[in-house]
């Protein structure tokens, strides 16, 4: 019996390790949180970064309330629906550029769905430009 109990505590002990640490946002900062969770959406655009980046913001504004800009490293921060989302707008070659959204909710879990239509409204927003 003392043996079964031990054997629980220290699996139970060895998940709570597992799933608990910290994870990387796309603006380079840390948070705690689970770092195993999918959290992210990458696309590419045949446009300019200043137009990406002003259909992004333009999209969060729109969804939800701007907690951040940086205009040097073109990262955007935003709460949509008590959920953290960051953008991060850069460019591979001349005329590609590349979105990374990330969304994550309460205590740090990951929402990947948020990030998947803030990506889509981002690029219908490209689209009607």
């Amino acid at each position: 019996m003392k043996k079964s109990l031990a054997i629980l505590l220290g699996s139970l002990c060895g998940l709570g390790v597992l799933t608990s640490g910290c994870y990387t946002t796309v603006d380079g900062s840390t948070k705690a949180g689970n770092p195993f969770a999918t959290d992210k959406i990458e696309s590419r655009y045949e446009r300019s970064v200043d137009q990406v980046f002003s259909a992004a913001k333009d999209v969060l504004a729109f969804n939800g309330t701007m907690t951040g800009e940086n205009t040097i490293a073109k990262t955007l921060s935003a709460r949509v629906d008590n959920n953290n989302v960051w953008v991060k707008v850069e460019e591979v070659e001349p005329g590609i550029t590349k979105v990374v959204t990330q969304s994550r909710g309460k205590v740090g879990v990951g929402r990947v769905r948020i990030a998947s239509e803030i990506d889509k409204q981002i690029a219908l927003q490209l689209q009607a430009r």
